[in-house]
């Protein structure tokens, strides 16, 4: 129960480490294609059409992912996916920095 629980909260600090930078990052940064130039800032943009379907499409893939390819694996302890780009950086003070950076991102997120 104890890896379930940890893989879990590390998969939300993961999303949320990723969704603070976007939540800032999004007034300022505009991708020029497929009319999302147009589209507005905040939560506003997940709600009309040209960003609506890009939004659609971005958490189809992230369901893709999850079901294919990103897998917890019972052998490894949990959040471990492995090291793919060979940086050798994953190791017990590396998750223990990405534990707490998690945590922060959970509360960081739902005050912005």
């Amino acid at each position: 129960k104890f890896k379930q629980l940890r893989a879990a909260e590390l998969k939300h600090g993961r999303v949320a480490m990723l969704a603070s930078v976007g939540l800032l990052a999004q007034c300022y940064i505009r991708l020029p294609f497929l009319g999302l130039k147009d589209s507005p800032a905040g939560y506003q943009a997940a709600l009309l059409v040209p960003s609506l379907w890009m939004f659609g499409l971005v958490v189809i893939t992230a369901m893709l992912f999850e079901w294919l390819w990103w897998k917890e694996d019972p052998w490894k302890e949990p959040g471990n996916f492995g090291d793919p780009l060979g940086l050798n950086m994953y190791d017990r003070d590396m998750r223990n920095r990405e534990l707490n950076n998690g945590r922060f991102a959970m509360f960081a997120t739902s005050g912005i």
